[in-house]
């Protein structure tokens, strides 16, 4: 909802909005899956599915004669495939929200240092939300300078 008018302009923010809500459904469940939880992506894809599922056709399958359910299944596949301009966006401003956990668990637990977690931003796609993350490295590294410490990094060489 806080999208730049250069992005505002190319999409759809309300299903934008939608499709961050849907998409943290099967989370709701599942649980938030990170790479660095050991589950192999197809793995994690299929425990997404088949709860979406759950929700969509058993939860909600006979509401609105499930119409409802319908949407939000196709919704949350429009996310999964990552094809269109909101499904990339929504999946940009994803990693955005961990790179803002990172630095408020650093920010919160001074001995923490979880620099794994910044290869994240190698994978966003817009520049706007470039920026933001941009942004947020500019106050980590600031916050570890006030501490007297060097922040560790995970990012890929410009080679990669």
């Amino acid at each position: 909802m806080a999208a730049p008018a250069s992005l505002t302009s190319k999409l759809d923010i309300a299903k934008c909005t939608r499709m961050a809500l849907i998409h943290d459904m099967a989370e709701s469940l599942v649980g938030d899956i990170t790479p660095v939880d050991d589950v192999p992506k197809e793995e994690k894809s299929r425990r997404e599915a088949e709860t979406m599922d759950y929700i969509c056709d058993t939860l909600l399958g006979k509401f609105n004669g499930g119409l409802n359910g319908k949407e939000i299944r196709k919704i949350w596949q429009e996310y999964e495939d990552s094809e269109t301009l909101e499904s990339k966006f929504v999946h940009d401003v994803d990693k955005i929200e961990l790179l803002l956990q990172m630095l408020e668990y650093e920010r919160s637990h001074p001995e923490a240092e979880l620099g794994e977690f910044t290869w994240v931003a190698s994978k966003i796609e817009s520049e706007e939300v470039k920026a933001w993350s941009d942004h947020v490295f500019s106050e980590r590294t600031a916050l570890f300078k006030s501490r007297g410490k060097e922040a560790k990094w995970n990012l890929p060489k410009k080679s990669e």
